[in-house]
C-alpha cells in the first residue's frame, strides 16, 4: 500500500506505507515530505537513487534534549514520470 501525491511539476510522489511509518516514528509529516521533494537541496545518495534535504526549525524538546532544528533527508528513485520514496531519515540539532 502506497501514499500518492502529486509534486508540484505533475509527478506523482509515492510513499511507501513503510516509509511513512518509519518517518512518523522518526518525527516526520507526510506533508513535510513533500516539502522536501518540492524545496528542498539535493544531496548525495547511493545505488542510483536521489536525495533531498531541507533544514526546519524545531525549538522543543524530543526524547529529553531540546533541539533548535530538524533536518529531513528523503531518499527516492524515479521511475517513468514517478517518484517513489524509499526512506526519510531526521535528524535533530543546529545548522547554520
Amino acid at each position: 500500500m502506497a501514499v500518492a501525491e502529486r509534486l508540484a511539476l505533475s509527478m506523482a510522489i509515492i510513499i511507501s506505507l513503510h516509509a511513512l511509518r518509519q518517518a512518523s516514528s522518526r518525527g516526520a509529516t507526510r506533508k513535510e515530505i513533500i516539502e522536501v521533494l518540492n524545496s528542498g537541496f539535493p544531496i548525495r545518495a547511493k545505488y542510483g537513487r536521489r536525495g533531498k534535504a531541507k533544514v526546519f526549525s524545531f525549538g522543543r524538546e524530543r526524547l529529553g534534549h531540546f533541539y533548535e532544528h530538524r533536518r529531513l533527508e528523503v531518499f527516492y528513485k524515479q521511475e517513468g514520470g514517478d517518484i517513489i520514496v524509499i526512506t526519510v531519515y531526521v535528524f535533530y540539532g543546529k545548522w547554520e
